[in-house]
């Protein structure tokens, strides 16, 4: 097994040079395969091409690039010739895009024709040669100009990546990662969930993530295991590109393990090569789903581009829970009082009974010497550093046995009829349901007082899901509480999602009812029962807010 210690001097940089002369598979893709010596060559190369093309300031290299080799490639480079990659989201609007990559400052972006197509029209303030396409002809003829021995021209402190943070509740901001915490990563996420230098990892979530770098791509350098690639990910494709590649280990984010339970079950699923899975945002339900029908447990985790890992492994943690707090400083604590909040009191569901005095915002008061800052957005670091704690601007609770629970981002708790109400656990409850692919739970005006429980499913065809049956499912979730059935259902075949597939709950709350999308009301008072909403029902909710002189929330 690969010595899974810190090295005295941790980066990105030394650990790609240690490399060197390693005949072992590191990069692989269903065309080709590259050595380990063979992937740092490359990026060596690069690397060189790239200090021709510096100019003064700070050397940011955009990539905008499916998961092709060329991106792991630029971040061997970027690594070797001290500079920052910034991986561009491709499924930011113009608009967005076009202000992500000037608010970051890049020098230089690493393209392929589609992807030029999409800037070309953009106002980036960058001249044609500031631009890399490496599907141009004449793209690898250059780069094999630039071969020479690989050698590193930046240490642990040097800035490596700014990752663009998910945008699912606001703006996105760019997350600063040295070169020395991504490696001190590796080696922790190595040690935390067994990563062995006989690893096959298939990397399907996009590499301009965290998740794919961060728990996939550092963890097989630390270990000299192997890297595959697909483009993008694939629910049809999944199984068959495990079998291909004989990969043991894959990363994933809710929604993408939500497709990949919809595909049609075969009786040969567990036929493949998985030892484990690692991600976040997926529920017990499909946890549990997962390991049965494909035969490998999945490791659920809460943690961020920018923060410190909350959460120590315990094997005798509820299904639901983190673990426990990974160190004394890890807390969770009301944002007013700054004191601790009570061990939570849950029910036989697991629903928190005493949530007003046991839910708050999960901290590290030593988590200050692991943020790294956002990139100039000194007000975003203000935010996360008080009081000299890291505030991850989540909350959780601790049970009375010690174990940690993520209970969802500061907007995912509605007050409803006077309570506090998860819509995390909802959303858990929701996905149950065979025929969700992923939900949304989010809070919208009550046409008397404050809120009320809207939820957007995505299912395989709108137009015969089967509204009469979903109620009755509803009715008999018995952890669902008098509070949690959705008064408002969308029902939708393409939710909006980050381009790490993160729902857009924020896109969604904004439209509320005002969509071409089937909407469903809940009528009456007792079980759920629901009726399509249609323009003269949105009439009529719209005279229910003007009775209650909330016609501006409408």
């Amino acid at each position: 097994m690969t010595d899974l210690s810190v090295p005295q001097r941790a980066d990105i940089a030394s650990m790609l040079l240690d490399r060197l002369g390693d005949e072992r598979p590191g990069l692989r893709t269903r065309e080709q395969d590259w050595t380990w010596d063979v992937v740092v060559r490359e990026s060596a190369a690069r690397a060189a091409l790239a200090r021709e093309l510096r100019r003064d300031g700070p050397f940011h290299i955009g990539v905008l690039l499916d998961n092709v080799p060329d991106f792991v490639f630029w971040l061997g480079a970027a690594a070797l010739a001290g500079a920052t990659l910034v991986g561009i989201n491709p499924t930011r609007g113009n608009t967005q895009l076009e202000a992500d990559i000037r608010y970051v400052d890049c020098q230089l972006i690493v393209t392929d024709a589609a992807g030029m197509a999409r800037l070309r029209g953009l106002d980036l303030g960058l001249e044609p040669e500031r631009f890399l396409l490496v599907d141009d002809p004449g793209y690898a003829q250059r780069v094999s100009g630039y071969r020479t021995d690989p050698v590193a021209e930046a240490g642990p402190e040097a800035l490596l990546l700014l990752l663009f943070t998910s945008g699912t509740t606001g703006t996105s901001k760019a997350v600063k990662c040295s070169q020395r915490r991504l490696a001190v990563i590796a080696y922790a996420a190595s040690a935390k969930f067994g990563h062995v230098r006989e690893d096959v990892d298939y990397c399907c979530m996009p590499l301009f993530h965290g998740n794919a770098i961060m728990a996939l791509w550092a963890p097989a350098l630390a270990n000299g295991a192997t890297v595959c690639l697909t483009p993008k990910f694939s629910a049809s494709g999944f199984l068959s590109d495990v079998r291909y590649f004989g990969a043991t280990f894959f990363t994933y984010v809710g929604k993408a393990l939500g497709y990949l339970l919809a595909t049609p079950e075969q009786p040969d699923d567990a036929d493949n090569t998985l030892v484990r899975g690692f991600g976040t945002e997926a529920s017990v339900a499909d946890q549990t789903e997962f390991r049965r029908r494909f035969g490998a447990p999945l490791f659920e985790g809460y943690g961020s581009s920018e923060g410190p890992a909350l959460a120590a492994l315990d094997p005798q943690a509820p299904p639901s829970a983190l673990g426990r707090p990974a160190h004394p400083g890890v807390a969770v604590v009301n944002p007013d009082t700054l004191t601790e909040c009570a061990r939570a009191v849950l029910d036989e569901y697991g629903r928190v009974l005493n949530a007003d005095e046991a839910v708050g915002e999960m901290v590290d008061r030593a988590g200050a010497l692991v943020f790294e800052g956002y990139y100039k957005n000194d007000v975003a670091d203000a935010e996360r550093l008080r009081n000299g704690w890291y505030w991850t601007g989540d909350l959780g609770y601790i049970d009375q046995a010690g174990f940690l629970y993520f209970a969802g981002r500061k907007g995912d708790w509605l007050r409803v009829d006077g309570e506090n109400t998860s819509t995390l656990l909802i959303e858990q409850v929701i996905r149950r349901h065979p025929a969700v692919i992923a939900a949304a739970v989010y809070g919208v005006p009550d046409p008397r007082s404050g809120d009320q429980v809207m939820a957007a499913i995505e299912v395989a065809d709108p137009a015969v899901f089967d509204i009469v049956e979903f109620a009755e499912f509803l009715s008999a979730q018995d952890d669902l509480g008098t509070k949690g059935a959705p008064r408002l259902l969308r029902v939708s075949g393409n939710l909006p999602v980050t381009g790490s597939n993160k729902v857009l709950k924020r896109e969604l709350q904004e439209q509320r009812w005002h969509t071409i999308e089937p909407i469903y009301r809940w009528i009456g008072r007792g079980k759920p029962e629901y009726d399509r909403l249609t323009e003269s029902g949105k009439s009529e909710l719209r005279a229910e807010f003007g009775t209650f002189e909330r016609s501006n929330l409408f």
